[in-house]
């Protein structure tokens, strides 16, 4: 199982894969028993502590606006059990009397339609099934305290009997429901307070309700102090296996702070039954405005692209055995071996999928596998084989399609941004260190006939690379440098591209993927043409910004491209919301990007190792993206929107370039790629 917090208070529970949900949120309702109602996440102010750095163990202080009480959680999960354990202390701080209710939003089996709730007697338990990646799943859950609760409600959400619209009519539990049909269910119970108490909350899970049942109380009787120990040394134990933290954030508590975190968020990532499928993020990126009835995607998917990012990152800080289960989820899991249904597309053999649930290709439906296929997460996945060491005959089998897929459906693929079709300069750089990694494996193998045909295709993509994505007509600085992404084989036409905010020339729509090229091997890093198009890249704008971004503080950071829509309104309305002026913000992963292109020239990559950090959230995790102008209600400058966080990419990304800058080499850059085009 798998917990998370947001707003001051428990969200997302998973179980029993990482892809799966079993709640919405879990948070305090304080009341005097008349005229105050308070909803924990919106009446307190939120400080967030670490007791052990090197323990996914957080703290959470949530003080009344008002000053009138403070709470105080601490969050483990029981290894023992799936049970998620917290300890919290309630305070009056003004010496009133206040009652104190446990209020849990279940959604159960990733659904919250279809939901059943009950009092057993002791505690609150609940149930739901759902119809998931082809087989009926039921999920059930048990919620206890220390305390026992005095009272107790099970309702439905947003009606008379929901226990927080009953709270707040006179601030009493009037209506007090054990049981409840099949719908969206909301619990809640009372526990018994004075001025200062301290207890514990048991929220355990199983297939069945007996289930639930013996891991609540198993956990509850174990006490909190067993769970927080076995927990904390269990992530102590792995932190100490992997490398070091580099000097480049030793020494400083935020950047090595931010480093711990993001090796523990990938190691968290990890589905626990379907070993190496490790989920983009534990979040829905504006989720609050998400439909919650039915399963839904957000980040909780296995992309390729994300894995391989995430487990370069592992490489880098010495956890080499969970990237090899990550490049084995690849190829025996999601490896597409015959002709298979995605969401409007259909997948050849060899191919990748967009995305997958964490239990692969088999029993996923057309639209858990995405719309797109897009070759650079092919090509991902053999070079990754490559720098793990999984070239045994069985894997290259399957290495051998797909590099025959590639030389014959590439260049021209969706780009990385999965939002349009083209020649893009990263996923052909992508797809030429593939087809190299892949000739390497086929030699391992001994098939050199196929070694020299994916060089060969290899070698004249990359030779006409620059005549097919470096414009030299285009708006920017001094007119010649890579494109974005170009339609055809001609950068100095007219072909457009379109975005919500109009067509443009695809001449004058640029990013800084071709980066890649560097990083991966293809160009020397003093490329002139490269170095050539830093510039204009960088004071590429549109309407909200400039591609780069400058912080007061020094910190630099970059959008994906101009005219991107993937981000908030200016109003905070959000991206689904479909706001006014919805415009993509700054990407902290790019950061990390650059970095490691300043590295390969030899210079100094440290403010940008920097800024990374300094965008971490208070849990010290990496957003996919922090707010790009002057503050305003619902973001401040430099600091995490609405999107998701942690972004695993960003994990890995981080841990890579400070591993990197203390070797001061790209350790990712494959070997056999550098060795034949002296990148």
């Amino acid at each position: 199982m798998w917990f998370t917090v947001a707003d001051g208070v428990a969200s997302e529970v998973f179980y029993p894969r990482v892809d799966v949900p079993e709640m919405q949120d879990m948070q305090y309702v304080v009341t005097d028993g008349s005229s105050i109602v308070d909803l924990e996440r919106d009446a307190t102010t939120h400080v967030v502590t670490m007791p052990d750095e090197k323990a996914l163990e957080y703290t959470v202080t949530n003080t009344a606006k008002s000053g009138r009480y403070r709470i105080t959680t601490t969050y483990v999960t029981d290894p023992a059990r799936a049970t998620l354990v917290t300890r919290t202390r309630f305070e009056s701080l003004d010496g009133g009397d206040y009652r104190l209710y446990l209020l849990a939003n279940p959604s159960m089996a990733g659904g919250a339609a279809n939901d059943t709730a009950s009092w057993d007697g002791t505690g609150l338990v609940a149930a739901g099934t759902e119809n998931l990646f082809g087989a009926s799943t039921t999920v059930a859950s048990a919620l206890r305290t220390s305390t026992g609760f005095v009272a107790h409600d099970n309702g439905y959400s947003g009606s008379d009997s929901d226990c927080l619209v009953d709270l707040k009519a006179d601030g009493k539990l009037d209506n007090q429901n054990d049981t409840t049909d099949a719908g969206n269910v909301v619990q809640c119970g009372q526990i018994p307070v004075g001025g200062d108490t301290t207890f514990t909350v048991a929220l355990g899970y199983g297939a069945t309700t007996a289930e639930a049942t013996t891991a609540a109380d198993g956990s509850l009787g174990s006490g909190f102090a067993a769970s927080e120990d076995s927990y904390r040394s269990g992530w102590n134990a792995y932190v100490g296996g992997l490398k070091p933290a580099p000097a480049p954030v030793s020494g400083d508590t935020q950047r090595r702070r931010t480093y711990y975190v993001a090796a523990m968020a990938l190691h968290a990532a990890e589905d626990k039954t379907h070993r190496g499928a490790s989920v983009a993020g534990l979040a829905t990126p504006w989720g609050d405005v998400v439909n919650g009835d039915d399963l839904n995607d957000g980040y909780h998917r296995v992309w390729g692209r994300d894995l391989y990012q995430q487990a370069t990152g592992l490489l880098a800080a010495g956890d080499a055995e969970q990237a090899k289960r990550m490049a084995r989820f690849l190829w025996e899991a999601q490896w597409i071996p015959a002709p298979t249904a995605g969401d409007g597309t259909t997948y050849p053999a060899g191919a990748f999928p967009r995305y997958s649930p964490v239990s692969g290709v088999s029993g996923a439906t057309a639209q858990q596998l995405g719309c797109c296929e897009q070759l650079d997460q092919d090509a991902d996945a053999i070079m990754l084989a490559w720098l793990t060491g999984l070239t045994d005959a069985a894997t290259y089998a399957r290495i051998k399609v797909t590099a025959d897929h590639i030389r014959a459906s590439g260049p021209a693929t969706t780009e990385r941004w999965e939002e349009q079709h083209g020649n893009s300069p990263s996923s052909i750089a992508a797809e030429i260190a593939g087809l190299v990694t892949a000739g390497a494996i086929a030699r391992a193998n001994g098939d050199e006939a196929s070694a020299a045909a994916w060089e060969s295709t290899a070698d004249s993509w990359r030779a006409s690379l620059d005549s097919w994505t470096v414009t030299k007509t285009g708006y920017w600085g001094g007119h010649t440098y890579y494109e974005r992404l170009d339609g055809g084989t001609n950068p100095d036409d007219d072909g457009q591209i379109c975005f919500d905010d109009g067509c443009f020339h695809e001449r004058d729509v640029v990013d800084f993927g071709f980066l890649d090229l560097v990083r991966l091997g293809l160009r020397d890093p003093g490329d002139p043409t490269i170095a050539g198009s830093l510039a204009p890249t960088a004071a590429a704008a549109d309407a909200n910004s400039p591609m780069q971004v400058t912080l007061p503080n020094g910190d630099v950071y970059f959008h994906r491209y101009p005219h991107d829509s993937y981000g908030e309104s200016t109003d905070c309305s959000g991206w689904p919301a479909n706001g006014p002026q919805r415009s993509g913000r700054l990407w902290p992963v790019l950061s990390g990007e650059r970095g490691e292109y300043e590295l390969a020239n030899g210079r100094s990559a440290a403010v940008y190792l920097k800024s990374m950090a300094d965008a971490a959230n208070d849990g010290y995790f990496i957003p996919e993206q922090v707010w790009d102008r002057t503050d305003v209600p619902c973001f401040g400058l430099g600091r995490p929107t609405g999107s998701a966080a942690p972004l695993m990419w960003a994990e890995g990304q981080y841990l890579r370039l400070a591993q990197n800058m203390a070797a001061g080499q790209n350790l990712e850059t494959p070997s056999v790629v550098r060795q034949r085009y002296g990148g």
